[in-house]
């Protein structure tokens, strides 16, 4: 019997949720997150998730290729985003050790609302 009355109040939660929701103005639900603002050519870091704070940005045009770029002793990002056009490896490591964790991404675009560790470290690659 269990199971019938559930199969029957589930469904007529739901729906008062949706009647509900339905009458509450757009302007009250929460926003959507929004993606960092990042130029092309650039890789961008925030010092929080959500890209929240001020981002560092670094272009190719000040950064040596394929070597390890740390960031300022005592900072670390914790989003960023890749408009390089080339791949991007983050480093837990100041000294990109790769015996904590890192990760590369794409320079197609790619944002990284939160980052599965501090990053402290990155290096842009040729290709």
């Amino acid at each position: 019997m269990r199971t019938g009355a559930a199969a029957v109040v589930v469904p007529v939660i739901v729906m008062g949720l949706a009647v509900l929701l339905a009458g509450v103005p757009a302007t009250a639900r929460p926003a959507a997150p929004s993606l960092g603002a990042c130029a092309p050519g650039q890789l961008c870091l925030w010092p929080k998730a959500d890209f929240r704070g001020r981002a560092s940005t670094h272009e190719l045009a000040d950064t040596d290729i394929e070597s390890c770029v740390p960031l300022p002793a005592g900072t670390s990002a914790q989003a960023l985003a890749n408009r390089t056009g080339r791949p991007v490896t983050t480093y837990q490591s100041a000294e990109c050790a790769e015996t904590g964790q890192f990760e590369t991404y794409p320079g197609t675009g790619t944002w990284v609302p939160q980052s599965p560790y501090q990053v402290r470290a990155f290096k842009i690659w040729e290709r």
